[in-house]
């Protein structure tokens, strides 16, 4: 039987997740909760089998959560549920230790084979993710010291620099001319290469490199 704890912050996701799993003859849902910081107190009290997380959460930084709880119980195996599908994003959960990355948009059978391909040791990826060009990015990311600002594109350039002067993703969005979703990913994607978690992180983050008035 294979035991699964479920993290995410979106009650109605949350709770058509868990009767998804619970209702696998081979799977048992052991707990769930609302945010990193109850998921790695989940962690430690279950020792599941698989976590399976989103990582846009309050709380503990989402990718850092994958890298404590791995932690905490070596043989949880971490399988991310995530709207975000961008190489960045997907590449910088491996390297904290996930194992399985699944969409949101995947088909509900995705998820229940990634906790399977998990639970047995083996990595699983839903369609749409590009394998390839996520191994090269964890590649580059492990090689020789690349500055990160150097990875950002133009425009996710444009998006910290927004983000970090207090910008909201609607705000943001009205000023670029494109839609609240595509900052979100480009927000996501931004924040991924550089290793970032909150809005204070980025916020930091450029007045570390002079990117903001110091006085801010």
């Amino acid at each position: 039987m294979i035991h699964v704890a479920l993290v995410d912050d979106h009650s109605i996701v949350r709770q058509g997740v868990r009767s998804l799993l619970q209702a696998q003859p081979d799977m048992l849902v052991v707990g769930d909760c609302d945010n990193a910081a109850q998921a790695l107190e989940l962690v430690q009290k279950t020792r599941p089998h698989v976590l399976v997380a989103d990582l846009m959460m309050p709380g503990h930084a989402g990718l850092d959560m994958i890298r404590r709880a791995r932690q905490i119980s070596a043989r949880t195996q971490v399988v991310v549920l995530s709207m975000h599908s961008n190489v960045a994003y997907v590449a910088e959960a491996l390297r904290q230790g996930a194992i399985g990355y699944v969409v949101k948009e995947a088909d509900i059978s995705d998820l229940v084979l990634a906790v399977q391909a998990a639970a047995a040791g083996r990595s699983y990826f839903s369609h749409g993710i590009d394998q390839a060009a996520v191994q090269r990015y964890v590649q580059i990311a492990s090689g020789p010291h690349i500055d990160p600002l150097e990875t950002l594109s133009a425009r996710e350039r444009q998006v910290l620099d927004l983000v970090a002067k207090g910008g909201t993703n609607m705000e943001i969005a009205e000023q670029l001319n494109i839609s609240r979703r595509t900052v979100e990913t480009h927000r996501a994607n931004m924040m991924a290469k550089l290793g970032l978690e909150s809005q204070g992180d980025v916020v930091r983050f450029a007045l570390r490199r002079g990117l903001l008035p110091i006085e801010l």
